[in-house]
Order: structure tokens, then sequence, then C-alpha cells
């Protein structure tokens, strides 16, 4: 429950201020000068920031005539503001040889704090289970990057960057204790946290770590092939050698049990009766199919074509990330999916991009489905169109 007379610091993800139970909000904490200044402050309580320091902090390389009369001035509205949002007393900011201070008075609690505190605390200690406790504390403290919105501020990029490596430190610590013990539940709650938290970063291997470890071997497959098809929508990459290497090991684990063979193929089987169109796919399992196809052309000879289709604005040039980038996207891919055959395979590859297996037919028949594809996706006169390119897939021999 939060003390009545203590001003919580958010700095991990967005800031944000509160006073007690009362947040602090509205344009006033909009301005940039007032906003700057509370979070250095704030991050610096028992320290203090130098005069120097915090003048080129808020004013960088601005050419200004009296730099100490323009602060003496923003910290005289600063005082204003916080009066107009609740906080007591006539001095929240004190000024000490040179050093602005925070007024003692008025106590802070700042998560970024806490998370030092109690990072040091895990790092230390001895007893398995306390440094448990506490790497795990500090990981559920890490809400997200320290000021992710000011990457560009230098002060607050460097923190950031210190207090990144610290919860890659807390989380790897704790999910290598907890996997020695077995505790799959907890590890695998920690892994998707990481993920969400810090994506991009091949936290998904805990989670990994911790399905094989509970036998849960189609969630584990599962997640490598959302995990692989996430990063290639989103960033454009696949996933590090990192993921792919823990994958290939958990993959060794992997035991079914005995299962008579009508029960194994009902579990094989698609119940698609009511599915139109091609089939649908992550990456992964789209790479799978290319591979056995091209192997099976060795012995049957069939002519086998990939599709890249690609959204493209009026001057033919690829449609950069938006709302309207998503919708033109989901439109295409619905087009793609009721204009090629129930056996066609087809994979989102990325932002606006789309890939196709066609299969078993001609170079004139990919330009029928071409054309076939622009008129259940172009409406009127929209100006989106869509650029294709096609290469025949070729089978390469076992040497």
């Amino acid at each position: 429950m939060a003390e009545p007379n203590t001003l919580y610091v958010q700095m991990f993800g967005n800031f944000r201020m509160k006073y007690g139970e009362k947040p602090l909000t509205g344009e006033k904490i909009r301005d940039t000068y007032f906003t700057s200044l509370m979070q250095i402050l704030l991050h610096n309580v028992p320290d203090g920031v130098s005069r120097d320091y915090l003048e080129d902090v808020l004013f960088k390389e601005r050419d200004m005539e009296n730099r100490h009369q323009a602060l003496q001035t923003i910290i005289y509205k600063t005082k204003k503001k916080l009066q107009k949002m609740g906080i007591p007393g006539n001095d929240p900011i004190i000024l000490k040889k040179g050093i602005y201070y925070w007024n003692p008075r008025i106590p802070v609690q700042e998560d970024a704090a806490e998370f030092d505190m109690i990072y040091e605390g895990a790092v230390s200690a001895q007893d398995e289970e306390e440094k448990l406790r506490l790497y795990l504390e500090a990981c559920y403290l890490y809400k997200g990057e320290f000021l992710s919105t000011y990457t560009g501020v230098l002060w607050a990029s460097a923190e950031a960057r210190r207090y990144r490596e610290m919860f890659c430190v807390c989380a790897e610590g704790a999910g290598e204790i907890l996997y020695h013990r077995q505790d799959w539940v907890r590890m695998e709650e920690l892994g998707r946290y990481a993920a969400k938290i810090a994506p991009f970063s091949d936290w998904e291997c805990i989670t990994m770590e911790a399905l094989v470890g509970s036998g849960r071997y189609e969630d584990a497959r599962r997640l490598y092939a959302d995990t692989a098809d996430y990063y290639l929508r989103e960033q454009g990459i696949s996933p590090s050698p990192h993921i792919m290497e823990i994958m290939e090991r958990l993959g060794n684990q992997m035991k079914h049990s005995y299962q008579v063979i009508d029960k194994i193929q009902k579990n094989l089987t698609e119940d698609y009766q009511n599915i139109q169109g091609g089939y649908q796919c992550s990456y992964p399992v789209f790479q799978g199919i290319y591979q056995i196809i091209s192997r099976m052309m060795e012995r049957g000879g069939q002519s086998v074509y990939l599709m890249l289709c690609t959204l493209v604005d009026s001057k033919g040039n690829p449609m950069r990330k938006g709302e309207r980038m998503e919708e033109m996207s989901e439109r295409l891919g619905e087009a793609i999916r009721m204009s090629v055959r129930h056996g066609d395979i087809i994979n989102q590859y990325g932002h606006g991009q789309y890939l196709v297996l066609l299969v078993n037919t001609t170079r004139e028949n990919c330009d029928v489905i071409e054309m076939r594809i622009n008129r259940n996706f172009i409406i009127g006169r929209q100006r989106t169109g869509v650029e294709y390119h096609v290469n025949s897939v070729v089978c390469d021999p076992v040497r």
C-alpha cells in the first residue's frame, strides 16, 4: 500500500510519478524541461546533480547568454508546478555548494533505485534460496527499458544499457537455479515474462528448456515455430543461432509415448472441411515443406514455383510500417489465400510480404494467379499494389 507522503517514481518503461495514491499527470508533466529535470534529480536523490551538469543535460549545445539564469528560471517554474500538483513545501528542490538536491523531507521511492539495491543483494547472497528470491524480485521489478521513450538523452541511454545488463544477469541466474531444481513452472513463467519485457533477446530459450523439462514437447515445438515467425515478421530476421542451437538440442530429447498408428494418424490429420484456399503456416513449417518438396521432385518431376508478393505504394516502393500497412497486409494475405489452390502453401514472410509455394503448376499459371490475386486485392481506384517475383524450385540431387 502506498504511503500518503511519499513520491513514487517509475523509471522502467514509461516515466510516471505519483504522490501517495495520486498520479501526477496532465499538461504540466509534458513540459520538456520539467520532465527532464525531475527525471535526473529523482534518479540521483542521494548525491544530487551539479549545476553545470544539469545545464548540459537541459540545454545541450544551445547557445545561451546566461545558462545559470535560465536554469534558475526552470527550477522556479518547476517548484510552482509541483506545488500545484500537491507536493508540499516551498523548496522540493534545494541548492547546496553548486549541487541541486531533491529535498529529503519529501521521501522518494524510485523503482530503479530499488532494483539497484535488490541486485546488489542478489549478487552478494551466499544462500541459494535467498539469491533466487532476490534474482526473481529484481526481474519482475524491471518493467521495461529505463526511460524507454527518452533513448536520445545520453545519461538515460547509458543507464538503460546498465540496467539491461543487470536484468540479463538476474534472468540468467534465476533461470539456471530453477533449471537445476527442475522448477519448470516458475522457469516457464520467468522465460515468458523476460521475452515480453525484453523482446528479441533470446529469452524464449528459458521457456523452451522449461517446456521440454516438463515433457510438454509439442508446446516447445509450437513456441519455436511462433518465435521464428515473430522474429521474421517483426524484425525481418531469423532467430539467433543460440535459439536454434538450443532448440536442436532440445529436439533430441523429445520422445513420444507409445501410441497405435490410428491415434497418431488422427493427431496428424488436418480438419480442413470448412477451410478454403491455400495452406497458411509459419516460416519454419514453410521451410520444411519447401525442403521436402525439393526432395520429392527428384522422383516425381513436378513443376513447383516460389512466389514472393510485396505490398508497394503508388510509386512502386515497398510500403512502410504503419496502421494502413497492417490493414493492407492483412487484406493481401486473404486475397492470396483465396486465389491459390488448396494444396499451395502460404507464409507471411515479413511486414507486407508473403511467400507462396505453388505446387505442380506452370510458369504461365503463375501469371494467372498473379492476376487473380490482383482482382481479389485491388478495389476501385486503390493506389496500393503488389509486386511479384517468381522463381522455379529446382531439386538439389543427393550427392
